[in-house]
């Protein structure tokens, strides 16, 4: 295990230990089954959005891409869309989108972050426009809300979130990704050096807009998996400032912004950590309006950490060799 990941999961563990210690009711069945959810849900966005990093690019339209398929899908079920029809529609416009996002980043040579900030824009307009920016809700699909919202009983007081089970599904397939296939490889190779990945016969652009697609795909997937969670959706605020956790999460968890580095599992660690802070807050009674700025904290004193340890590492690698 990485290094970065075990200061990720000391930091999980530690924060953890404290809260239980100083509230025994944060153990709770239905609070480990809350932060399981809820964990899980920050995971899977953080989990698009490094395929992104690791290529050196970012992505600032997550939240809004969750908007607006959350939005689009409630609207559409309101016009009695059959409710396969419209889940599918709403991936392959999420899957669209990341399409469009790397065609303006590759082909276009746009700026990743001017792309995706403008696409934050338009789609929160969109799902405004569309929606007339009314809230909506999902009654009469119960099926759908079992699927994407449902438990797995495991004990008499325990169930497992599906959120969690989708979140098992995408990250094994992400590392199998990442870890055991050639295009894995090249994609940590773009990221580390792109000219030299092009002169060595990678298809680095093609590489990129798969990461793009990718990341707006999860993004979509989460969309579905926030809207039925939530069970109504507002247009102006479901998804706003997401991307912000997804990319904290991703950044938290080991990817670096330089790209060429990252992993699926310290991605998780550090979503389920960024989950955990607002849990722990709430249940040691601190004032919900120190949230952002306890966050705040954590987060840019992880990324120090992280950074010293590999300056510190570096040096010694480099003292060895001499």
């Amino acid at each position: 295990m990485k290094k970065n990941i075990l200061g990720i999961l000391g930091l999980l563990i530690a924060i953890f230990v404290i809260t239980a210690v100083l509230n025994p009711k944060f153990i709770s069945a239905y609070n480990m089954q809350n932060l399981v959810k809820w964990s899980s849900l920050y995971a899977i966005m953080g989990v698009g959005v490094a395929f992104v990093i690791i290529t050196g690019g970012i992505d600032l339209s997550i939240g809004s891409v969750i908007g607006l398929t959350a939005s689009l899908l409630a609207f559409t079920l309101s016009k009695n869309w059959d409710p396969a029809v419209a889940i599918c529609a709403m991936l392959g416009l999420s899957a669209l989108i990341g399409l469009v996002h790397g065609l303006l980043v590759t082909k276009a040579k746009l700026q990743p972050f001017v792309v995706t900030l403008c696409g934050l824009l338009i789609y929160r307009g969109m799902a405004r426009w569309v929606t007339d920016n009314q809230s909506m809700g999902f009654k009469g699909h119960d099926q759908l809300n079992e699927i994407f919202s449902g438990k797995i009983p495991i004990t008499d007081t325990f169930a497992l979130p599906m959120p969690f089970v989708f979140l098992v599904v995408i990250a094994v397939a992400a590392a199998l990704f990442l870890n055991r296939t050639i295009w894995g490889r090249y994609l940590l190779a773009l990221g580390n050096n792109e000219e030299g990945a092009r002169y060595s016969g990678i298809q680095t652009d093609n590489l990129k807009i798969a990461a793009y697609v990718i990341c707006s795909l999860l993004a979509g997937i989460s969309g579905l998996l926030f809207a039925f969670e939530l069970d109504s959706v507002q247009p102006a605020q479901t998804g706003e400032f997401y991307e912000l956790y997804a990319i904290a999460a991703a950044v938290l968890g080991g990817c670096s912004l330089r790209g060429g580095e990252g992993g699926i599992l310290g991605v998780i660690i550090a979503a389920a950590v960024i989950r955990l802070i607002y849990n722990s807050i709430n249940m040691l009674g601190i004032s919900t309006h120190l949230e952002y700025a306890i966050l705040g904290i954590v987060i840019l004193a992880g990324v120090v950490a992280d950074e010293l340890i590999k300056r510190y590492t570096a040096k010694r690698a480099a003292a060895k060799q001499r």
